[in-house]
């Protein structure tokens, strides 16, 4: 059975993402400990809420470096809502902060509206998954069985992230005719704006991909 580390540094939907990844036929494992991620095959970095107490408490709970150091051994690594915002240079929700530096690029708030109208914000709710243009589909990656259009996620978030290279953008979702960067991927790394934990079975098939790795 295929374990999954999950960083625990006390921010994220913890237990649903324990169950969702026990659904896919894994083992979680929460974690705090700089050892035990170092051993990891693979880890999870899970996310909610603003960027700001996210990124500081990575750091407070001395969890960060370690993160880093497992990304830069290849093993399968895998970000999921603000988890994902947090791989970037920096975010500017409330001000610039910085972030773990992993996928060069930044984030920034979903605009509000645009020459097509007015768009709510945050974007809650399901969205079909789409192949960002330049990209010829999903096979080998965790969207692998994945239908382009069809399958849907759940998203809740008031920012977007924007890669500096538009090739790690893994997937988007149409809102309001903004592109949603659904998600990324640089080597080891995928990562999901949208959460599989919650996404019936498109996010269940994303969890089993992520646990064969």
């Amino acid at each position: 059975m295929s374990v999954v580390h999950i960083v625990d540094y006390g921010i994220g939907n913890l237990y649903s993402v324990s169950r969702a990844i026990e659904k896919a036929g894994g083992e979680a494992r929460l974690t705090s400990d700089a050892a035990e991620i170092a051993r990891a095959d693979r880890i999870l970095l899970p996310g909610v809420g603003a960027y700001e107490p996210c990124i500081s408490t990575l750091r407070e709970t001395g969890l960060a470096d370690p993160v880093l150091e497992f990304a830069a051994t290849g093993r399968p690594f895998l970000g999921i809502c603000v988890g994902m915002q947090l791989l970037f240079d920096y975010s500017l929700e409330f001000g610039r902060h910085e972030g773990l530096g992993l996928i060069p690029g930044h984030v920034a708030a979903i605009p509000p509206s645009d020459e097509a109208g007015t768009r709510k914000v945050p974007h809650i709710g399901w969205s079909p998954l789409l192949v960002p243009e330049g990209r010829n589909g999903w096979e080998g990656t965790l969207l692998d069985g994945a239908e382009p259009g069809v399958s849907s996620a759940y998203f809740v978030h008031s920012f977007n992230c924007v890669p500096d290279d538009p090739a790690r953008r893994l997937a988007e979702a149409d809102y309001a005719g903004f592109a949603v960067c659904a998600a990324v991927e640089k080597d080891n790394i995928t990562a999901f704006q949208c959460h599989p934990e919650k996404s019936g079975p498109a996010g269940l098939r994303i969890l089993e991909n992520f646990l064969r790795k």
